[in-house]
């Protein structure tokens, strides 16, 4: 018998509808372009440009060798696990216990999935706040839920609109999904409204999943998490990694915190999808948990200094730009050149060869900003800003 070939149109029938009905990472699908473009100055890419310092480095090599390269525990190994609660604890006042409280996730995109997974069945609503993170929508419809949007403005520094989210809070409604400092504007949420918030959570019986992966990079005023709120540790997902503060984006390691009775159901998805976090990884991050605080000053000094320049910069050349609060990228306002975003982005890449993220892959309603990133040298952000600055003169 002759095996037919099967034809495209077959195997497009076999997709999953959500598969299909997923948009491509509006900044991944950007930057298929930019990879093409030589001499490009990149201010797009969301991870810090420092390698991971040494000691860390170290750490996991020094594991290779002593051959710990083997499945570790579901939940992690237990020394990293009790560092973790420490620097919770010492962070936040808040304590978890090692044992039974804490996993490690290969990044806090996997803990974001994991502890999504763990909570929605389908049709739970789960409420997050544009401009955001671009995998959130996403992760939350891969869980089978329904992604619900609150915009946040640049006019009101990207704050959130309490009586919006209160309108927003349906019979359906599951969780609330915080990221703070945020990504792309790099706005934080005070602890007022980190106390409303923990109202409405507990009034109508909601989850709050907290995203703090930029908490250790904070400027002007020293972080404050939901979880050290009264009564909300007991229903609070906390995420958190090493990503940015350690400059280990491809080490993919990062950590949750929660109550036995939600970090069980979460043990158990990720013992079905991952196993366990990478060995060698895991013994890298004690090293940085424990002795690399030093390094994580260092390079925030250096954001620090990337910070105050670039918003300067961009105020001087007319677009309004929001002083972020920690993380490390800003989203300026670019309504007075008349170019959408992706325009503009397009434009300035063909042009002056500068790459900068549209800002409508963070929300649809953000097609009047950019998203740039100053985790690159402090003369690649004074070049691309004069070329920046020319192509904005160019449009006048």
């Amino acid at each position: 018998m002759k095996l037919s070939l099967v034809k495209n149109q077959q195997i497009s029938s076999l997709v999953s509808d959500l598969g299909k009905s997923l948009s491509p990472s509006g900044i991944r699908e950007f930057f298929d372009i930019v990879y093409s473009t030589p001499d490009c100055i990149s201010l797009g890419v969301g991870e810090p440009d420092f390698v991971t310092p040494w000691r860390i480095s170290d750490a996991g090599i020094l594991s290779i060798k002593d051959g710990y390269t083997h499945y570790t525990p579901n939940k992690g190994i237990i020394e990293l696990r009790q560092l973790v609660s420490d620097y919770v604890m010492k962070r936040t006042g808040v304590e978890y216990s090692a044992e039974e409280e804490i996993l490690i996730t290969l990044g806090v995109s996997q803990g974001l999935d994991v502890a999504l997974r763990s909570i929605v069945n389908p049709g739970d609503e789960v409420i997050f706040f544009e401009p955001c993170y671009v995998s959130y929508p996403a992760t939350i419809q891969l869980a089978q839920g329904v992604p619900i949007a609150i915009p946040m403005y640049f006019k009101d520094n990207f704050s959130i609109d309490l009586e919006a989210l209160e309108k927003a809070i349906t019979g359906k409604t599951k969780a609330i999904l915080l990221n703070y400092p945020g990504n792309p504007t790099g706005a934080s949420i005070d602890k007022n409204t980190l106390k409303a918030i923990a109202t409405l959570a507990v009034r109508h019986n909601l989850i709050v999943l907290s995203d703090e992966i930029y908490e250790s990079l904070t400027y002007d005023a020293d972080h404050f998490s939901i979880i050290s709120l009264p009564g909300m540790k007991e229903r609070t997902i906390y995420l958190n990694g090493f990503s940015k503060s350690h400059a280990m984006t491809g080490w993919r390691l990062g950590y949750t915190a929660a109550p036995r009775e939600l970090l069980d159901i979460m043990v158990k998805i990720h013992q079905y999808t991952a196993l366990c976090a990478p060995s060698i990884a895991q013994y890298a991050a004690t090293e940085a948990i424990a002795s690399a605080e030093k390094d994580v000053s260092k390079m925030k000094s250096h954001y620090l200094k990337r910070r105050n320049f670039i918003v300067n910069r961009f105020r001087d050349i007319g677009l309004p730009c929001h002083m972020p609060e920690g993380a490390f990228y800003v989203f300026p306002d670019i309504s007075s050149t008349g170019l959408h975003a992706r325009d503009f982005a397009l434009e300035l890449l063909k042009s002056e060869k500068v790459a900068v993220v549209p800002g409508d892959a963070f929300g649809s309603h953000c097609g009047n900003h950019i998203r740039c990133s100053f985790a690159t040298s402090i003369d690649n952000l004074k070049e691309a800003m004069k070329r920046i600055e020319r192509f904005v003169a160019s449009r006048g």
